[in-house]
């Protein structure tokens, strides 16, 4: 089968890109182009034509990539073109004449390639990363993944669990046969090594994965304090509905924003207090769960607010930030309980004193995003992988020291596999669909 797709983005545009990938590559040449050959590689300007028709769609550029030498190691045509929707539907239009082409489906230039062992399983969900990346840092970490690093990590981790295995099964199939005392030792040595570099991996604050989604940021407080006013001033824009009357946030808000180049995910949500309203009880049950979930929350309270002594003392704690709303009004007669929490004193009403929040927020972010390793985690399903690697590299050393070796050698046939599907080294046909149907249509 044939596939086909426009690879740039969709809309009126100066130049539009339309990828093709299979073995009619050269029948759609021929009948739109009239070309039976072109250089590989070289951008060749031709007349592009309807087929079986005597009339121009457009003049662009044709790039020719025979394969295997492609990205999906297929035959590959890109159609540079003008990008009216009237070229881009026509030139799709001409090519879905020709038997066994069809429009691709999200990622499927990415699967093939994964598939005939261009790319692997975490390069290419680095691209994907890589073109969804909205700051620098999340750009850099792709380029790091794709750079083939973590990949060749789990791989080596992989091999020498492999060799381990090698020895086990040997041990099996001739148990009259005594292994020599340094390969035993080795055995031990070398999983154990393992283990331990994959805990120190684990051991990572989650790096990867808030650089690839965003920190999360909750603004968290009882009604009426201006958590949506605050969300709105850092958002630049009217995200949420901002009213006098209590009780108009429901459920959770949330809008990525970039603070110096950092992803971040704030989250407006509804407002702490006792309700008797059933829909306004589960916004508050989400709110404190949002809070529990966050990576840092913003508790804004106002000088009118009663003592909600019980609600913040779940919250102090090193991921909160306490900011006193509506200074204007008068901060000297704000509850004991609150004043010992050293809020933060603004008015979103003048403008005032947004710029010591915005501060303190950089502040807690900061170390939030650094790391100096070229191995990351960057998804919880390479987490959850390692976690169970590690899990079944436990229990092997349990039963190795007691030389039940028949159930030691499956614990280590799992260990490896969990690798093995990180990196797609074993059948993965369960977690591919998921994966690939995030990329964009193109890819």
């Amino acid at each position: 089968m044939t596939i086909y797709a426009l690879s740039t983005g969709p809309g009126i545009s100066g130049l539009a890109v339309i990828r093709i990938s299979g073995p009619e590559c050269k029948l759609i040449l021929k009948k739109m182009t009239k070309s039976s050959n072109l250089e590989p590689r070289v951008a060749t300007l031709k007349k592009i034509n309807k087929i079986n028709k005597n009339e121009l769609i457009d003049e662009g550029l044709i790039i020719w990539f025979p394969g295997p030498e492609s990205y999906t190691g297929e035959d590959m045509l890109e159609f540079h073109v003008h990008g009216s929707r009237a070229v881009i539907e026509s030139i799709h239009s001409s090519i879905s004449e020709v038997e066994n082409c069809r429009l691709a489906e999200p990622g499927e230039f990415t699967k093939i390639a994964f598939l005939n062992g261009k790319v692997s399983l975490l390069k290419a969900e680095s691209i994907a990363d890589l073109i969804s990346s909205e700051t620098e840092i999340q750009r850099q970490q792709a380029i790091k993944i794709m750079s083939g690093k973590s990949s060749q990590k789990f791989n080596d981790w992989r091999d020498m669990l492999l060799k381990i295995l090698s020895n086990v099964e040997a041990k099996i199939d001739f148990p009259e046969e005594n292994l020599p005392d340094s390969i035993l030792k080795n055995i031990k040595s070398s999983s154990k090594k393992i283990k331990e570099e994959i805990q120190k991996l684990l051991n990572d604050q989650k790096v990867g994965e808030r650089i690839r989604e965003g920190f999360k940021i909750a603004i968290v407080g009882p009604t009426n304090a201006g958590k949506s006013s605050l969300l709105n001033y850092l958002s630049k824009r009217d995200v949420a509905i901002v009213s006098e009357i209590a009780g108009t946030t429901r459920d959770v808000i949330e809008t990525h924003l970039n603070i110096d180049g950092l992803p971040v995910i704030i989250s407006d949500t509804a407002g702490i207090r006792e309700s008797e309203d059933e829909i306004e009880k589960k916004g508050i049950k989400l709110a404190l769960k949002n809070a529990e979930n966050a990576d840092l929350n913003i508790v804004i309270i106002e000088p009118k607010s009663v003592d909600f002594t019980g609600f913040l003392n779940d919250l102090v704690n090193e991921k909160a930030i306490f900011v006193l709303n509506k200074s204007d009004l008068g901060i000297q007669n704000i509850s004991p309980s609150l004043k010992k929490l050293n809020p933060i004193p603004i008015s979103l009403k003048d403008e005032k004193n947004i710029d010591e929040l915005i501060s303190a927020i950089k502040i807690k972010l900061k170390g939030k995003f650094i790391t100096s390793e070229d191995i990351l985690i960057t998804r919880e399903r390479h987490r959850q992988h390692l976690e169970q690697c590690v899990e079944h590299l436990e229990k092997f050393e349990n039963k190795n020291n007691l030389e039940d070796f028949d159930k030691a050698a499956e614990d280590l046939r799992l260990a490896t596999r969990h690798l093995g599907i990180i990196v797609g080294k074993v059948d993965v046909e369960e977690i591919l669909g998921s994966i690939f149907n995030d990329f964009c249509i193109g890819k």
